[in-house]
């Protein structure tokens, strides 16, 4: 094998060591896995990783980034470039780990929205087609617009939708042999 950590029998696993699918772990891992819950739960945690990832990503590429320290209710601002370096630097950080934290939340249900519906209509329709995905890609973006009015309802509906079927198109191509 390449020797990556898990991986296979690689520099990492024992020697003479072998996927035993009837192992009760591997079992295990495979049920959760093949559950809409399992799946659902996975996808939220991925997704909240890379939201994290992405929104500190923006965050320091971000040019509203506050030039002014907040102080206190009714006093006036202090410019930040007039802080030591060292107090800029907590003021960014602060700033980029806030986005940060918001963005992976965002993704992170997301995720686990989609992912979850998703799951289920395929569990409830017993068939894997690409109406699961656009399905859920309706139902999540407009569980997700539903505080802005039936508008943004049906506007979040049809955007996530298109998109959950053009991901879903691209992916389900049948791929070139180089």
């Amino acid at each position: 094998m390449n020797g990556l950590p898990g991986a296979g029998a690689g520099a990492g696993a024992p020697a003479g060591s072998t996927y035993n699918p009837n192992d009760p772990n591997i079992k295990m891992l495979n049920n959760m896995m093949e559950s809409c819950f399992g799946k659902a739960a996975v996808s939220g945690v991925m997704g909240f990783g890379m939201g994290g990832v992405f929104g500190m990503f923006m965050a320091s590429m971000a040019y509203d980034t506050p030039f002014h320290t907040p102080g206190a209710p009714g006093s006036t601002p202090q410019p930040i470039s007039s802080l030591p370096w060292r107090q800029q630097l907590k003021v960014g950080f602060k700033d980029m780990g806030s986005r940060s934290y918001s963005t992976a939340k965002n993704f992170g249900m997301v995720g686990l929205m989609f992912a979850g519906i998703e799951c289920g209509i395929e569990g409830y329709r017993a068939k894997n087609d690409m109406f699961n995905g656009t399905a859920a890609g309706c139902l999540t973006g407009g569980i997700l617009a539903r505080s802005g009015g039936p508008t943004a309802v049906a506007g979040g509906c049809a955007a996530f939708a298109a998109f959950s079927a053009a991901i879903d198109a691209w992916l389900r191509q049948p791929k070139e042999d180089e």
